[in-house]
């Protein structure tokens, strides 16, 4: 079984982030960057079923030079090879990330595509989506569970009913929420076979959207609380000053 998992590098949830100089990206000084943390669940859900099932594992990764750490990484918890989409600039839209990953993964062996339900940074939740679309395949979102087996998939995800249980033709596409799997760490023998592991690494072209940061700014500090004598107080607080009720 031949299964794609796409990651992203975002810096790390526990770091402090401030803004660089341009005023339009984020300082990297000090900075920890890791593999998306959702993206981590649905390459170790990928790589149970190799375990499972025999096959490869391929990591897509769309990132700079630097990604080759988050990619090295990926290899060293298991993964058999990787293709680094080299891109320096970076300033693309969803869309236009997800037109780079299609074009790679459609390329390649694949009956899944693993993607994480949304990488940490843009918050989008959109790209995994857009590339099922472009390729033509079946998607599921928010999945909690992942089977696989003659030419279909077997999913649970999650809904605001509750759990659903969906049966899918492969190849298809799925995107992994928490719960899915819980990632490993590389083994010192993983991390040593991580070296000599093929990285086929190309170069895209700068993007060409109109989307574009025009600014990046740090959230307004918050006001301290304030203490209230009753709840009589607090409603009319709520409702003449906050104005929320």
């Amino acid at each position: 079984m031949d299964l794609v998992v796409c990651i992203k590098r975002v810096p790390d949830s526990a770091a402090r982030i401030k803004v660089g100089a341009d005023g339009k990206s984020i300082d990297p000084g000090g900075v920890d960057f890791v593999i998306s943390p959702y993206d981590e669940m649905a390459l170790e859900r990928a790589l149970q079923i190799k375990e499972e099932k025999g096959g490869t594992v391929t990591v897509v990764c769309l990132g700079p030079a630097e990604a080759g750490k988050e990619i090295r990484q990926a290899l060293a918890m298991g993964a058999d090879k990787a293709l680094h989409l080299k891109d320096a600039g970076g300033g693309r839209g969803p869309l236009g990330v997800a037109k780079l990953l299609a074009e790679a993964v459609g390329g390649l062996p694949h009956d899944a595509v693993l993607f994480g339900r949304q990488a940490i940074d843009s918050d989008n939740g959109a790209v995994g989506v857009l590339v099922a679309g472009l390729l033509g395949l079946p998607c599921v979102t928010l999945c909690t569970k992942i089977d696989l087996d003659a030419g279909k998939g077997t999913v649970h995800r999650e809904s605001e009913a509750g759990t659903e249980v969906i049966e899918v033709k492969l190849p298809a596409v799925f995107t992994a929420q928490r719960g899915l799997a819980e990632p490993r760490y590389p083994s010192i023998k993983g991390i040593m076979m991580a070296k000599k592991k093929p990285i086929d690494e190309r170069d895209v072209p700068p993007p060409s959207g109109r989307l574009q940061v025009e600014k990046l700014e740090p959230p307004a500090e918050r006001k301290g609380g304030r203490k209230v004598a009753d709840a009589k107080e607090l409603a009319r607080l709520l409702r003449e000053e906050a104005k929320v009720i």
